[in-house]
Protein backbone atom coordinates (compact mmCIF):
# COMPACT_ATOMS: atom_id res chain seq x y z
CA UNK A 1 0.00 0.00 0.00
CA UNK A 2 2.81 2.35 0.61
CA UNK A 3 4.65 1.63 -2.42
CA UNK A 4 1.38 2.25 -4.72
CA UNK A 5 0.83 5.72 -2.30
CA UNK A 6 4.67 6.74 -3.46
CA UNK A 7 3.84 5.88 -7.07
CA UNK A 8 0.95 7.53 -7.46
CA UNK A 9 2.63 10.81 -5.49
CA UNK A 10 5.72 10.52 -8.12
CA UNK A 11 3.43 10.82 -10.58
CA UNK A 12 1.75 13.65 -9.46
CA UNK A 13 5.00 14.95 -9.21
CA UNK A 14 5.71 14.44 -12.61
CA UNK A 15 2.85 15.68 -13.93
CA UNK A 16 3.18 18.80 -12.08
CA UNK A 17 6.85 19.13 -13.04
CA UNK A 18 5.83 18.83 -16.62
CA UNK A 19 3.10 21.24 -16.22
CA UNK A 20 5.99 23.43 -14.38
CA UNK A 21 8.58 23.06 -17.39
CA UNK A 22 5.78 24.13 -19.90
CA UNK A 23 4.98 27.20 -18.20
CA UNK A 24 8.65 28.33 -18.13
CA UNK A 25 8.93 27.77 -21.75
CA UNK A 26 6.07 29.64 -22.25
CA UNK A 27 7.19 32.43 -19.73
CA UNK A 28 10.97 32.54 -21.35
CA UNK A 29 9.04 32.90 -25.10
CA UNK A 30 7.31 35.93 -23.63
CA UNK A 31 10.29 37.56 -22.28
CA UNK A 32 12.80 36.56 -25.05
CA UNK A 33 10.42 37.18 -27.96
CA UNK A 34 7.68 40.04 -27.00
CA UNK A 35 9.44 42.00 -23.99
CA UNK A 36 12.93 41.89 -25.01
CA UNK A 37 12.15 44.32 -27.90
CA UNK A 38 11.30 47.28 -25.84
CA UNK A 39 14.35 46.37 -23.55
CA UNK A 40 16.45 46.34 -26.25
CA UNK A 41 15.47 48.58 -29.54
CA UNK A 42 17.21 52.02 -29.90
CA UNK A 43 15.20 54.63 -31.23
CA UNK A 44 17.34 56.04 -34.79
CA UNK A 45 18.07 59.73 -34.66
CA UNK A 46 16.15 61.87 -37.11
CA UNK A 47 17.37 63.44 -40.44
CA UNK A 48 15.01 65.24 -41.77
CA UNK A 49 14.66 68.90 -40.49
CA UNK A 50 11.37 69.94 -38.03
CA UNK A 51 9.92 71.80 -41.44
CA UNK A 52 9.33 68.62 -43.09
CA UNK A 53 7.30 67.34 -40.05
CA UNK A 54 3.44 67.56 -40.88
CA UNK A 55 1.00 69.64 -39.20
CA UNK A 56 -0.35 67.70 -36.16
CA UNK A 57 -4.20 68.85 -33.81
CA UNK A 58 -3.29 67.35 -30.16
CA UNK A 59 -6.71 66.10 -29.00
CA UNK A 60 -7.57 66.62 -25.60
CA UNK A 61 -11.26 65.41 -23.59
CA UNK A 62 -12.21 67.00 -21.16
CA UNK A 63 -15.07 66.69 -18.62
CA UNK A 64 -14.44 68.34 -15.25
CA UNK A 65 -10.61 68.79 -15.31
CA UNK A 66 -10.62 72.60 -14.17
CA UNK A 67 -7.32 71.44 -11.88
CA UNK A 68 -5.91 69.69 -14.18
CA UNK A 69 -5.87 71.87 -17.19
CA UNK A 70 -4.06 74.45 -15.21
CA UNK A 71 -1.52 72.41 -14.11
CA UNK A 72 -0.76 70.86 -17.33
CA UNK A 73 -2.26 72.44 -20.64
CA UNK A 74 1.06 74.85 -20.74
CA UNK A 75 2.84 72.40 -21.11
CA UNK A 76 1.39 71.00 -24.23
CA UNK A 77 0.73 74.51 -25.56
CA UNK A 78 4.78 75.26 -25.28
CA UNK A 79 5.74 72.79 -27.22
CA UNK A 80 9.21 72.92 -29.64
CA UNK A 81 6.92 71.96 -32.30
CA UNK A 82 6.59 74.60 -35.74
CA UNK A 83 3.13 73.95 -36.73
CA UNK A 84 0.27 72.52 -33.90
CA UNK A 85 -3.49 73.10 -32.38
CA UNK A 86 -4.58 71.98 -29.56
CA UNK A 87 -8.09 70.93 -29.39
CA UNK A 88 -9.51 70.72 -26.06
CA UNK A 89 -13.17 69.16 -26.23
CA UNK A 90 -14.87 70.25 -22.91
CA UNK A 91 -17.70 67.44 -22.36
CA UNK A 92 -20.46 68.87 -20.73
CA UNK A 93 -18.50 70.13 -17.80
CA UNK A 94 -19.80 71.47 -14.61
CA UNK A 95 -17.04 73.26 -13.29
CA UNK A 96 -15.13 76.13 -14.76
CA UNK A 97 -13.24 74.40 -17.48
CA UNK A 98 -14.75 76.60 -19.68
CA UNK A 99 -13.17 79.83 -17.94
CA UNK A 100 -9.83 77.97 -17.77
CA UNK A 101 -9.67 77.80 -21.61
CA UNK A 102 -10.73 81.09 -22.19
CA UNK A 103 -8.03 82.32 -19.83
CA UNK A 104 -5.30 80.19 -22.13
CA UNK A 105 -6.82 81.24 -25.37
CA UNK A 106 -5.57 84.76 -24.75
CA UNK A 107 -2.18 83.90 -24.49
CA UNK A 108 -1.91 80.75 -27.16
CA UNK A 109 -3.56 81.09 -30.14
CA UNK A 110 -3.03 77.64 -31.37
CA UNK A 111 -5.51 76.59 -28.37
CA UNK A 112 -9.18 75.89 -30.03
CA UNK A 113 -12.03 74.08 -27.66
CA UNK A 114 -15.35 72.75 -28.26
CA UNK A 115 -18.16 71.97 -26.19
CA UNK A 116 -20.40 69.13 -25.72
CA UNK A 117 -23.78 70.14 -23.94
CA UNK A 118 -25.97 67.70 -21.72
CA UNK A 119 -28.45 66.60 -23.78
CA UNK A 120 -30.87 63.59 -22.46
CA UNK A 121 -31.71 62.40 -25.81
CA UNK A 122 -28.08 60.77 -25.96
CA UNK A 123 -25.79 58.99 -23.51
CA UNK A 124 -22.50 61.40 -23.27
CA UNK A 125 -19.36 59.24 -23.48
CA UNK A 126 -15.28 59.78 -24.34
CA UNK A 127 -16.08 57.95 -27.52
CA UNK A 128 -18.45 60.68 -28.42
CA UNK A 129 -16.37 63.55 -26.77
CA UNK A 130 -12.94 62.18 -28.76
CA UNK A 131 -15.40 61.70 -32.18
CA UNK A 132 -15.87 65.56 -31.53
CA UNK A 133 -12.03 66.56 -31.44
CA UNK A 134 -11.25 64.48 -34.78
CA UNK A 135 -13.66 65.84 -36.18
CA UNK A 136 -12.88 69.50 -35.44
CA UNK A 137 -9.31 69.40 -35.88
CA UNK A 138 -8.04 70.74 -38.71
CA UNK A 139 -4.96 68.22 -39.95
CA UNK A 140 -4.20 65.13 -40.72
CA UNK A 141 -2.11 63.62 -38.03
CA UNK A 142 -3.75 63.46 -34.48
CA UNK A 143 -2.63 63.12 -31.35
CA UNK A 144 -4.51 62.52 -28.32
CA UNK A 145 -3.85 62.64 -24.39
CA UNK A 146 -5.15 63.41 -21.27
CA UNK A 147 -6.16 66.35 -19.57
CA UNK A 148 -4.49 64.59 -16.27
CA UNK A 149 -1.58 64.03 -18.19
CA UNK A 150 2.10 65.96 -18.76
CA UNK A 151 4.55 65.61 -21.62
CA UNK A 152 7.83 65.12 -20.38
CA UNK A 153 9.44 67.54 -22.79
CA UNK A 154 8.87 70.15 -24.83
CA UNK A 155 9.93 67.98 -28.01
CA UNK A 156 6.87 65.24 -27.34
CA UNK A 157 5.46 66.29 -30.44
CA UNK A 158 8.62 66.15 -32.41
CA UNK A 159 8.96 63.20 -31.38
CA UNK A 160 6.50 61.00 -31.52
CA UNK A 161 6.25 62.98 -35.00
CA UNK A 162 9.07 60.69 -36.13
CA UNK A 163 6.94 58.33 -37.33
CA UNK A 164 4.41 60.53 -38.83
CA UNK A 165 5.56 59.07 -41.88
CA UNK A 166 4.12 57.26 -45.58
CA UNK A 167 3.16 53.73 -44.58
CA UNK A 168 2.25 54.60 -41.26
CA UNK A 169 -1.34 55.43 -39.56
CA UNK A 170 -0.84 54.71 -36.41
CA UNK A 171 1.64 55.86 -34.01
CA UNK A 172 2.12 54.21 -30.63
CA UNK A 173 4.10 56.37 -27.40
CA UNK A 174 4.51 55.67 -23.52
CA UNK A 175 1.90 56.75 -21.06
CA UNK A 176 3.20 56.41 -17.26
CA UNK A 177 2.29 57.64 -14.05
CA UNK A 178 3.74 60.58 -12.05
CA UNK A 179 5.45 58.74 -8.91
CA UNK A 180 4.24 59.90 -5.73
CA UNK A 181 4.32 58.46 -2.34
CA UNK A 182 2.29 54.90 -1.14
CA UNK A 183 2.61 51.48 -2.35
CA UNK A 184 -0.58 51.45 -4.36
CA UNK A 185 1.63 54.29 -6.38
CA UNK A 186 4.66 51.86 -7.04
CA UNK A 187 1.76 49.40 -8.04
CA UNK A 188 0.08 51.35 -10.77
CA UNK A 189 3.17 52.55 -12.03
CA UNK A 190 4.15 48.50 -12.34
CA UNK A 191 1.21 47.33 -13.59
CA UNK A 192 1.05 50.58 -16.32
CA UNK A 193 4.81 49.58 -17.51
CA UNK A 194 4.10 46.30 -17.67
CA UNK A 195 1.42 46.93 -19.74
CA UNK A 196 3.45 48.77 -22.08
CA UNK A 197 5.81 46.10 -22.72
CA UNK A 198 3.16 43.87 -23.85
CA UNK A 199 1.41 46.45 -26.40
CA UNK A 200 4.79 47.69 -27.29
CA UNK A 201 6.71 44.46 -27.76
CA UNK A 202 3.67 42.47 -30.03
CA UNK A 203 3.61 46.03 -32.04
CA UNK A 204 7.08 45.73 -32.90
CA UNK A 205 6.52 42.38 -33.69
CA UNK A 206 3.84 43.35 -36.55
CA UNK A 207 1.16 42.11 -34.00
CA UNK A 208 -0.40 45.53 -32.40
CA UNK A 209 -3.54 44.94 -30.47
CA UNK A 210 -3.86 48.12 -28.22
CA UNK A 211 -3.06 51.66 -27.36
CA UNK A 212 -3.15 54.23 -24.84
CA UNK A 213 -4.99 57.52 -25.05
CA UNK A 214 -2.58 59.15 -22.71
CA UNK A 215 -0.38 59.05 -25.82
CA UNK A 216 -1.46 57.77 -29.16
CA UNK A 217 -1.61 58.64 -32.65
CA UNK A 218 -3.01 58.09 -35.86
CA UNK A 219 -4.53 59.91 -39.01
CA UNK A 220 -8.01 61.37 -39.21
CA UNK A 221 -8.68 59.76 -42.59
CA UNK A 222 -7.78 56.31 -41.23
CA UNK A 223 -10.34 57.29 -38.55
CA UNK A 224 -13.10 58.02 -41.10
CA UNK A 225 -11.60 54.67 -43.22
CA UNK A 226 -12.54 52.56 -40.20
CA UNK A 227 -15.90 54.66 -39.78
CA UNK A 228 -14.56 56.21 -36.24
CA UNK A 229 -16.28 53.95 -33.41
CA UNK A 230 -19.04 52.45 -35.12
CA UNK A 231 -18.37 49.17 -34.58
CA UNK A 232 -17.67 49.18 -31.01
CA UNK A 233 -20.15 52.22 -30.44
CA UNK A 234 -21.93 49.98 -28.37
CA UNK A 235 -19.38 49.31 -25.86
CA UNK A 236 -19.14 52.11 -22.82
CA UNK A 237 -14.64 52.41 -22.89
CA UNK A 238 -12.09 51.75 -25.70
CA UNK A 239 -11.91 55.02 -27.85
CA UNK A 240 -8.12 54.24 -28.33
CA UNK A 241 -7.19 50.23 -27.36
CA UNK A 242 -10.73 49.41 -29.46
CA UNK A 243 -9.81 51.67 -32.69
CA UNK A 244 -6.20 50.11 -32.92
CA UNK A 245 -7.17 46.84 -32.34
CA UNK A 246 -9.51 47.46 -34.77
CA UNK A 247 -7.20 49.50 -37.58
CA UNK A 248 -4.17 48.19 -36.99
CA UNK A 249 -2.78 45.87 -40.23
CA UNK A 250 0.27 44.62 -39.19
CA UNK A 251 2.22 46.98 -41.29
CA UNK A 252 0.64 50.69 -40.11
CA UNK A 253 1.70 50.57 -36.50
CA UNK A 254 4.98 52.55 -35.61
CA UNK A 255 6.04 52.57 -31.87
CA UNK A 256 8.27 55.55 -30.39
CA UNK A 257 9.15 55.47 -26.81
CA UNK A 258 12.10 57.86 -26.68
CA UNK A 259 12.36 59.75 -23.40
CA UNK A 260 10.97 62.69 -25.33
CA UNK A 261 7.88 61.11 -25.99
CA UNK A 262 6.97 59.92 -23.19
CA UNK A 263 3.48 61.31 -21.15
CA UNK A 264 3.13 61.07 -17.26
CA UNK A 265 -0.55 60.93 -15.71
CA UNK A 266 -1.39 61.84 -12.44
CA UNK A 267 -2.40 57.95 -10.94
CA UNK A 268 -5.74 57.46 -9.27
CA UNK A 269 -5.17 58.09 -5.09
CA UNK A 270 -7.96 54.87 -3.97
CA UNK A 271 -7.25 51.06 -4.88
CA UNK A 272 -11.11 51.31 -5.28
CA UNK A 273 -11.25 53.64 -8.25
CA UNK A 274 -7.94 51.86 -9.78
CA UNK A 275 -9.52 48.60 -9.43
CA UNK A 276 -12.63 50.40 -11.28
CA UNK A 277 -10.26 51.76 -14.12
CA UNK A 278 -9.19 47.61 -14.02
CA UNK A 279 -12.48 46.34 -14.98
CA UNK A 280 -13.02 48.74 -17.27
CA UNK A 281 -10.00 47.70 -19.52
CA UNK A 282 -10.79 44.27 -19.04
CA UNK A 283 -14.06 44.87 -20.52
CA UNK A 284 -12.33 46.55 -23.68
CA UNK A 285 -10.14 43.36 -23.75
CA UNK A 286 -12.98 41.00 -25.01
CA UNK A 287 -14.05 42.60 -27.77
CA UNK A 288 -10.33 42.45 -28.93
CA UNK A 289 -9.54 39.78 -31.97
CA UNK A 290 -9.60 36.18 -30.76
CA UNK A 291 -6.19 35.76 -31.42
CA UNK A 292 -4.99 39.31 -29.47
CA UNK A 293 -7.47 37.76 -26.63
CA UNK A 294 -5.35 34.42 -26.29
CA UNK A 295 -1.77 36.46 -26.25
CA UNK A 296 -2.89 38.61 -23.68
CA UNK A 297 -4.53 35.71 -21.40
CA UNK A 298 -2.08 32.96 -22.35
CA UNK A 299 0.98 34.72 -20.70
CA UNK A 300 -0.86 35.78 -16.57
CA UNK A 301 -2.40 32.41 -16.63
CA UNK A 302 1.12 30.67 -17.40
CA UNK A 303 2.76 32.88 -14.82
CA UNK A 304 0.03 31.72 -12.25
CA UNK A 305 0.41 27.94 -12.86
CA UNK A 306 4.35 28.87 -12.99
CA UNK A 307 4.18 30.10 -9.24
CA UNK A 308 1.49 27.33 -8.35
CA UNK A 309 3.76 24.66 -9.70
CA UNK A 310 6.96 25.67 -8.27
CA UNK A 311 5.44 25.87 -4.09
CA UNK A 312 3.93 22.29 -4.83
CA UNK A 313 7.13 20.59 -5.96
CA UNK A 314 9.15 21.93 -3.76
CA UNK A 315 7.16 19.76 -1.20
CA UNK A 316 6.48 16.68 -3.53
CA UNK A 317 9.53 16.57 -5.37
CA UNK A 318 12.95 14.91 -4.97
CA UNK A 319 14.52 17.10 -7.65
CA UNK A 320 13.89 20.20 -6.00
CA UNK A 321 17.52 21.33 -7.68
CA UNK A 322 16.58 20.83 -11.22
CA UNK A 323 13.23 22.68 -10.67
CA UNK A 324 15.27 25.38 -9.04
CA UNK A 325 17.58 25.72 -12.00
CA UNK A 326 14.48 26.11 -14.20
CA UNK A 327 13.28 28.63 -11.95
CA UNK A 328 16.44 30.78 -11.69
CA UNK A 329 16.53 30.84 -15.08
CA UNK A 330 13.02 32.31 -15.87
CA UNK A 331 13.94 34.77 -12.71
CA UNK A 332 16.85 36.08 -14.39
CA UNK A 333 15.37 36.51 -17.62
CA UNK A 334 12.85 38.19 -16.25
CA UNK A 335 14.91 40.69 -14.16
CA UNK A 336 17.45 41.36 -16.72
CA UNK A 337 14.41 42.45 -19.26
CA UNK A 338 12.43 44.20 -16.86
CA UNK A 339 15.50 45.87 -15.68
CA UNK A 340 16.81 47.10 -19.49
CA UNK A 341 12.77 47.89 -20.06
CA UNK A 342 12.76 50.10 -17.03
CA UNK A 343 15.37 52.14 -18.17
CA UNK A 344 14.30 52.76 -21.62
CA UNK A 345 10.73 53.53 -20.87
CA UNK A 346 12.42 55.75 -17.96
CA UNK A 347 10.94 54.04 -14.74
CA UNK A 348 13.48 52.90 -12.99
CA UNK A 349 12.08 52.23 -9.42
CA UNK A 350 9.86 49.47 -10.97
CA UNK A 351 12.73 47.17 -10.40
CA UNK A 352 12.80 47.31 -6.82
CA UNK A 353 9.49 45.57 -6.30
CA UNK A 354 9.40 43.95 -9.36
CA UNK A 355 9.93 40.21 -8.08
CA UNK A 356 6.46 40.65 -5.48
CA UNK A 357 4.26 41.82 -7.97
CA UNK A 358 5.52 39.38 -10.31
CA UNK A 359 3.88 37.16 -8.03
CA UNK A 360 0.55 39.25 -7.45
CA UNK A 361 -0.37 40.23 -10.72
CA UNK A 362 -1.88 37.14 -12.19
CA UNK A 363 -4.18 36.81 -8.97
CA UNK A 364 -5.36 40.33 -8.96
CA UNK A 365 -5.74 40.52 -12.92
CA UNK A 366 -7.57 37.34 -11.98
CA UNK A 367 -9.84 38.63 -9.66
CA UNK A 368 -10.54 42.02 -11.79
CA UNK A 369 -11.33 39.74 -14.58
CA UNK A 370 -14.08 38.12 -12.03
CA UNK A 371 -15.42 41.64 -10.94
CA UNK A 372 -15.86 42.48 -14.35
CA UNK A 373 -17.56 39.37 -15.31
CA UNK A 374 -20.42 40.32 -12.50
CA UNK A 375 -20.30 44.10 -12.79
CA UNK A 376 -23.39 46.17 -13.99
CA UNK A 377 -22.68 48.00 -16.73
CA UNK A 378 -20.35 51.03 -15.99
CA UNK A 379 -22.00 54.75 -16.40
CA UNK A 380 -18.37 56.81 -15.79
CA UNK A 381 -17.04 58.99 -18.33
CA UNK A 382 -13.69 58.09 -18.01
Amino acid sequence: MDILNINRLNDGACIIFALFALTIVIQLTYYLVVYVRVALRKEKAKTSPQNDSPPVSVIICARNEEEHLRQNLKLTLEQDYLSYEVIVVNDCSEDDTEQVLMEFKQKYPHLRSTIIKKDGSFLNSRKFAAAMGVKAAQHEWLLFTGADCRPESPQWITSMSKYFVEGKGIVLGYGGYLPQKGYLNKWIRYDSFFAALQYLGFAMMGKAYTGVGRNLAYRKSLFFEHNGFAKHAHVASGDDGLFVNQASDGHNVAVMYDKNAHTRALPTKSFKDWLWLKKKISNTGKYFKNCNFFRLTLEPVSRLLMWASFCVLLFMSQYWHYILILFMLRMIVFMSVIGLAARRLNEPAVLQHAVIFDLLMPFINFYVFLLSRISSKQNKWK
